[in-house]
């Protein structure tokens, strides 16, 4: 996905957070934010890759402020709300345990991004109303049948806490259709990712493969991303992949395999590119 105009200032507040959380010093916090404006001054232009220019900008505040994981409390925060909120889930997938059910959750789960979203959002309060709401492009029963044709899947994973929501959709993919099923998570901190030390403390790896994209990029990007991985997306018989950075990635690369989108659409760029509102939930199957 290409950046839009729109693009700019949420790029503006989230460097303000990031730095925020990355140094206490105003003095560093300064000479920061300075280097952002250079940067995007120097390289916001039309038709750039929205996900590759959000992956080099947090690396540049990683390097200016010293701190090369500014999201750690809120990437530990965004577990203990999934795990606090764990319960409804279960509760509703008992009452009916339906293939929908465990993707409408897995999809709400994606609310939890501390990167798309002001930060005194209320997120709890936003998931208890996501997972009950339903997707406004719904390619469930489609994605249920060619799962029942699939051998090995790729699941792209997104944030930190969302993955305990993707943990109950991971395991019923395994037990009703014993995939092999292979989980993509960065290689190391960026914003609020999930990162494999989180797939193992959840003991994933029970139900999926566990391997990193070999990056710490926003989402997938192209020119980042493994070797593995790039043969890994061309191979599989399906691809599920979970939030906005990954989208923003993805549909600006050519891959055999089929792909599933499953996210909330938390931003007016991504929602005008999708043909959605802000806020709606997607479930949709593109060739790209």
């Amino acid at each position: 996905m290409k950046v839009s105009y729109e693009c700019a200032s949420c790029m503006l507040r989230q460097s303000r957070e990031a730095i925020e959380h990355a140094t206490e010093s105003d003095e560093i916090r300064m000479k920061a934010t300075l280097k952002v404006l250079e940067f995007l001054d120097e390289n916001f232009e039309k038709d750039v890759n929205s996900n590759r220019l959000g992956t080099d900008l947090h690396h540049l505040i990683m390097r200016e402020t010293g701190n090369d994981d500014p999201y750690k409390n809120l990437r530990e925060e965004g577990n203990e709300i999934a795990l606090k909120l764990k319960p409804i889930a279960e509760d509703i997938i008992e009452d009916n345990p339906s293939f929908e059910n465990y993707v409408k959750i897995a999809v709400a789960g994606n609310i939890i991004d501390f990167g798309a979203l002001d930060e005194n959002t209320d997120i709890e309060q936003l998931i208890r109303e996501k997972i009950i709401e339903e997707p406004v492009i719904n390619d469930i029963n489609i994605l249920e049948n060619d799962l029942k044709n699939a051998e090995n899947i790729l699941y792209l994973a997104d944030n930190g806490g969302e993955i305990v929501f993707d943990k109950l959709l991971i395991k019923k993919i395994k037990e009703d259709y014993d995939l092999n099923i292979i989980l993509a998570l960065k290689d190391g901190p960026i914003l609020n990712d999930a990162l494999l030390e989180d797939a193992k403390d959840l003991n994933i790896d029970e139900y999926a493969t566990l391997m990193t994209t070999g990056s710490r990029s926003v989402g997938v990007v192209n020119d980042y991303i493994s070797d593995k991985l790039h043969a890994l997306l061309d191979e599989v018989d399906l691809i599920i992949s979970k939030g906005m950075g990954n989208y923003e990635g993805l549909t600006e690369m050519h891959i055999k395999s089929p792909v599933y989108f499953l996210l909330t659409a938390k931003c007016n760029a991504i929602a005008k590119e999708i043909g959605v509102e802000n806020g709606n939930k997607i479930v949709q199957k593109r060739i790209l």
